[in-house]
């Protein structure tokens, strides 16, 4: 199997970007096509022994942060992003992996892989460490706006990556809003409601922000608006709650041997909750496998996000999520026209 790797994407790039990705090579035994400026790759390179299995695609251009992202994607055709997707949508690869511009890795997929029948908008999906396990939180920053049939579409898509992925045979289904009454929620969402009911997976009713962490569902669904302030909010919380530790911990002699045998355990909570260890997100939707990683991530993200990667290619995540939008659309719960048109 072979993967693109954005190799220009990222607050750490290419340094980080290289090293996680021989990382990967080593443990998973992928092919990689680095893709970026083939001065600065090759530099990095240079830093270990050589492997057969990475090339250098070169890719002269960068999509900066600051560049609108459709606009960029249209404009830099040699950039580093636009032509590890491209890759892709040639079949030289399988999947690519970008720690850049998510909206130019969006853009990007949109662009040159399209969307799978059927699907409106893509979601960004990402696995949310709780107490007992983990939840898919989906859409996470790929649509602001939403409306009921898209939340439908994110229900059935996280639904399927549950099962391939994460191998659960009947995930549970839950959609974020502010009460667990049918009754609660914004227009969106009260709309969408007897949507996911009526749709062909364990739809287990609306789900309070106080539950998040608790897993009470596998799934949780909302508007990307919505899903970016739960991500974002909770590493700031546990970033804080581990600042706030650490400060207590060295104001006396007492906290600070507490500290020391509570060690072990506080290194398990990070490890528990630390975004390097899930690496990328996948974007769901489009008709190919598109992971999009933190822009701060470091080689062990990055290697992780070619594993997401990997297990999306092995497990045919993206004919899963096309043959469930066809049984939909068969049972006439239509993800174009429901609720309204879109």
């Amino acid at each position: 199997m072979r993967i693109a790797v954005d190799a220009m994407g990222g607050d750490f790039a290419p340094a980080e970007i290289v090293k996680g990705t021989l990382q990967a090579v080593e443990e998973y035994g992928l092919a990689i096509d680095l893709v970026g400026d083939e001065k600065q790759v090759c530099a990095e390179l240079d830093k270990y022994d050589a492997i057969d299995l990475v090339r250098v695609v070169h890719a002269p251009e960068v999509i900066e942060m600051r560049d609108h992202p459709a606009v960029a994607v249209r404009r830099k055709k040699n950039s580093s992003i636009v032509k590890a997707t491209q890759l892709v949508k040639d079949g030289t690869a399988k999947a690519v992996v970008s720690a850049g511009s998510t909206g130019a890795s969006m853009a990007a997929a949109l662009l040159s892989l399209g969307r799978i029948k059927g699907i409106d908008r893509p979601a960004i999906a990402i696995l949310l460490p709780g107490e007992n396990g983990f939840t898919l939180l989906l859409d996470i920053g790929a649509n602001v706006d939403c409306k009921p049939q898209h939340l439908l579409q994110f229900g059935i898509m996280g639904c399927q990556y549950a099962r391939q992925i994460l191998g659960l045979a009947n995930p549970k289904v839950g959609l974020l809003s502010n009460g667990e009454e049918e009754t609660k929620g914004n227009e969106a969402t009260l709309a969408a409601f007897p949507l996911l009911a009526g749709a062909e997976i364990n739809f287990v009713g609306n789900v309070e922000g106080r539950d998040i962490y608790r897993n009470v569902v596998e799934v949780l669904v909302c508007d990307g608006f919505v899903g970016n302030i739960v991500l974002k909010a909770g590493e700031g919380l546990a970033e804080s709650l581990f600042k706030i530790m650490k400060e207590e911990i060295t104001k006396s002699l007492l906290a600070k041997v507490g500290g020391i045998m509570a060690g072990a355990a506080l290194k398990g909570i990070r490890k528990r909750i630390e975004y390097t260890e899930y690496g990328g997100a996948p974007l769901l939707g489009v008709n190919g496998v598109s992971v999009i990683c933190h822009g701060r991530s470091t080689a062990k993200a990055i290697k992780n996000a070619i594993r997401v990667a990997k297990e999306a290619v092995d497990n045919d995540l993206v004919n899963a999520i096309r043959e469930s939008i066809i049984i939909v659309d068969k049972k006439e719960v239509d993800c174009t026209d429901a609720q309204g048109s879109a």
